[in-house]
């Protein structure tokens, strides 16, 4: 098992930045981010990777960004979160039986990881994956994160093709969900609506009720 620490500097190019914004922005977390949730989720979200002002500034996934404004509105509304907005990792916000992590640790430059660094990265969601119970729904946000969660369970990736809305059985009786990135690109250009996003956690809520 890899045990993860928010002092791992095992890709360079990352530790390297990080120290560059650590300059920039003394009051920033701006260390690889730890997962955030339920030890024992029915839920566990994948994103790709933490967001300059968002996750990199305040320390937990999706807290204090525009991507967390609809990720944290739709776990509210679906019960898995205690409230319907995220501002920084003191707000009392608490997630109901849903976890929340990264497929990339560290914010990458221009939010691009390479794939040195996904990989490098994969083996702290393999471990995750690995300690969920059987029934447990994945959602990965993006197609970095669907592969991410591919690999990590070492499935080949033609068997498993992204697209938004995509269910794909998983072994140990997980079940992996497909969802565009809720990023401010995606959600100002219309690629993703809250209908859409909130379509996909309708098939969520169904699939663990018959769990």
């Amino acid at each position: 098992m890899s045990v993860f620490s928010t002092s791992c500097t095992a890709c360079p190019r990352l530790a390297g930045f990080l120290a560059e914004v650590r300059q920039e922005h003394p009051t920033y977390f701006a260390k690889p981010v730890p997962s955030f949730g339920a030890e024992k989720p029915r839920l566990l979200i994948v994103g790709l990777a933490p967001g300059m002002h968002g996750a990199n500034r305040t320390g937990r996934p999706f807290t204090g960004d525009y991507a967390g404004v609809l990720l944290y509105e739709t776990l509210n509304k679906f019960g898995f979160a205690s409230r319907p907005t995220s501002d920084h990792a003191q707000d009392g916000l608490e997630l109901l039986g849903c976890r929340i992590t990264n497929a990339v640790k560290c914010l990458p430059p221009q939010n691009k990881p390479e794939p040195s660094e996904i990989k490098q990265c994969n083996n702290y969601l393999r471990d995750e994956l690995n300690l969920l119970d059987d029934g447990v729904a994945v959602l990965a946000l993006g197609q970095i994160a669907h592969k991410a969660v591919v690999s990590a369970l070492g499935l080949k990736q033609k068997d498993l093709v992204f697209g938004h809305g995509a269910v794909h059985g998983l072994p140990k009786g997980l079940t992996l969900f497909d969802s565009y990135h809720c990023s401010r690109y995606n959600t100002q250009t219309y690629r993703l609506t809250p209908a859409m996003f909130h379509g996909v956690f309708e098939a969520i809520r169904a699939h663990l009720e018959r769990s």
